[in-house]
């Protein structure tokens, strides 16, 4: 299994590149961060100096969408970085949330999103593709190679990763989601002719080690309680395009929003998020990876076991350094990774 670091760009800039350099030293192979564009600092200015800082180390936006940027700027700044630092750069890729929601536009539609997936690929990797109806073509691009993985939860988006993607992030720990989901797209990949297991599984979600007690499992759910309100406004889009009771939605994915009222993103991904009281102990439990290293090896086993081949590790509470180092030192070598 590997292991990435996801960060937002919170400024100073030079924090979240150390950050990524303490990662690659303690065994993480990929470092990802936010791309919203209102709410945080500009990522592609910040993954030069990252790749510069490092030497294997691939990053990657977690997520990206066809909205924010023409699809030839995003295709040509992850080219650039891997014409400069070696093809080291993945492309995460959504319909949108908050970098849309922000700037006032609705995320984009499934049939858009496969359309950039397959010109950003295209253009990175220096083949002639069309948008728009007019053929464009990187000239400069020698040899450059961009894995596209696609972010999912409902069941169309879910095929079309199957489908189109090279990868597919899922943003939940939760095992029986991910069996479920793992299973849509494997299922999908197959049915277009795909090997399904050319599908990269990176399951990305808060991790929180604690000492085991009641007092440090509390801590660690408060710290991290953040997450369930960012996954709800996804969920809350699949309740209302199927419905609270859909057979094509798990129930074990949407319940837990019912008490779900509106949501401010000017706390978006952080600790304290007063938009998350409708979120309990039970989904933090369920959607992160808390307790002691114990509890954390062996829930990743479970994940392993289901097919995932990375674990990427949303770092937005108190211990960021202290989660990097415990991963490093106990957690990524249990898991079999190759520093």
């Amino acid at each position: 299994m590997d292991f990435g670091l996801v960060l937002q760009t919170d400024p100073p800039a030079s924090a979240v590149v150390g950050l990524m350099r303490r990662a690659e030293r303690n065994g993480f192979r990929y470092g990802w961060t936010f791309d919203s564009t209102v709410l945080w600092q500009e990522p592609f200015v910040i993954y030069s100096r990252i790749l510069e800082h490092t030497t294997k180390l691939k990053v990657g936006t977690m997520v990206t969408n066809p909205g924010t940027r023409a699809w030839e700027v995003t295709a040509s700044a992850f080219a650039t970085l891997n014409e400069m630092y070696g093809n080291r750069t993945v492309c995460g890729i959504g319909r949108g949330d908050s970098a849309m929601r922000v700037a006032g536009r609705r995320p984009n539609t499934l049939a858009t999103l496969s359309d950039a997936m397959r010109a950003i690929r295209d253009l990175a990797e220096g083949r002639e593709t069309d948008i728009d109806g007019t053929p464009l073509r990187l000239p400069w691009v020698r040899d450059g190679k961009l894995p596209v993985w696609m972010a999912a939860y409902g069941p169309k988006a879910l095929a079309l990763a199957g489908r189109e993607a090279d990868g597919f992030i899922l943003q939940l720990a939760d095992p029986y989601l991910t069996e479920w989901m793992v299973k849509a797209v494997r299922t999908a990949a197959a049915e277009a002719g795909r090997d399904p297991d050319d599908v990269t599984i990176c399951v990305a979600a808060p991790a929180y080690i604690g000492d085991g007690t009641p007092e440090s499992l509390a801590h660690a759910r408060d710290q991290c309680r953040w997450f369930g309100g960012m996954v709800g406004n996804h969920v809350a889009d699949l309740v209302t395009r199927y419905g609270e009771h859909s057979d094509l939605v798990p129930a074990a994915l949407t319940a837990y929003i019912k008490q779900r009222e509106g949501y401010d993103y000017a706390h978006h991904g952080r600790a304290g998020n007063p938009s998350t009281d409708f979120v309990t102990d039970e989904i933090v439990d369920r959607f992160c990876l808390l307790g002691p290293v114990e509890a954390h090896i062996e829930k990743l086993r479970a994940l392993q076991r289901l097919g995932v081949d990375q674990f990427a590790i949303y770092a937005m509470h108190d211990a960021k350094e202290a989660t990097i180092d415990a991963y490093g030192s106990q957690v990524i070598p249990a898991l079999g990774a190759s520093r």
